[in-house]
């Protein structure tokens, strides 16, 4: 528990890999994440980044996006193509385009330079308890595959289909159509969606949402103006097409 009485996710032998070339902010962030309890790999390029993710496992992974041998968000795209670990990009541009590329991307947060140590270990609590509560799954419900025309999902196995082809989905679109073909015709306020699948402590913007749901049109080949799938509902929310809509 925090001083304000709040659950926080345990910190002590987790490890962390920061893949930072700046030594003036790698150094004190190790210091700052070993006096939290965890176990600090550092990585000064994106290519010793990438081998360090694929060697260690690591629980979380700091990302600066400005590294000397390749863009981070690179670095970001090939660690996704073989992990779900939680990612925290750090970076020195603060424009909005950048934090939706690098969300995008499939990072769980943006921090932008300079922060405050206690921020980060804030967002790095808030994201290891989100992707810990997705990753313990509640032993008397086993998750249920659902088929709507012709998308299916079966979040046991996380696989997505759409007519028989295999869907390539990063973890937060694959949450979000789970969610909405889950409830299919039902429409799904903005705030229920980013509390279940960001969950309620998320600190980033809400057009986070809108990018994801972009993504996924893409994937599906939705057109948002004429939706097959994934409908708007001004104002409010969400909603996937009811088995009805599909079968017309």
């Amino acid at each position: 528990m925090d001083p304000a009485g709040q659950w926080t996710a345990p910190m002590r032998g987790r490890q962390v890999i920061v893949i930072e070339d700046e030594a003036s902010i790698s150094d004190p962030l190790r210091s700052a994440l070993e006096r939290e309890g965890f176990r600090v790999e550092l990585a000064t390029t994106g290519a010793a980044g990438v081998e360090a993710v694929r060697r260690a496992e690591p629980d979380i992974v700091l990302l600066d996006l400005g590294l000397p041998d390749v863009d981070g968000r690179d670095v970001c795209r090939v660690i996704r193509t073989t992990s779900q670990v939680p990612i925290i990009m750090l970076t020195a541009r603060g424009l909005e385009t950048d934090r939706v590329v690098g969300l995008e991307l499939g990072a769980d947060d943006y921090l932008v330079k300079p922060f405050s140590m206690a921020e980060l270990i804030a967002r790095i609590r808030a994201v290891l308890r989100r992707t810990g509560e997705r990753a313990a799954p509640a032993p008397a419900v086993t998750p249920t595959a659902i088929a709507i025309g012709d998308v299916a999902i079966d979040p046991a196995t996380h696989v997505a289909t759409q007519g028989g082809a295999s869907l390539v989905l990063p973890r937060r679109e694959f949450d979000l159509l789970h969610m909405l073909m889950a409830h299919a015709g039902t429409v799904l306020a903005r705030n229920k969606l980013m509390d279940e699948v960001w969950g309620v402590d998320w600190f980033g913007s809400t057009k986070t949402l809108d990018v994801h749901i972009a993504g996924l049109r893409r994937r599906l080949g939705d057109d948002a103006h004429e939706p097959r799938y994934i409908h708007t509902v001004r104002g409010v929310g969400f909603r996937f097409a009811s088995p009805a809509e599909l079968a017309g």
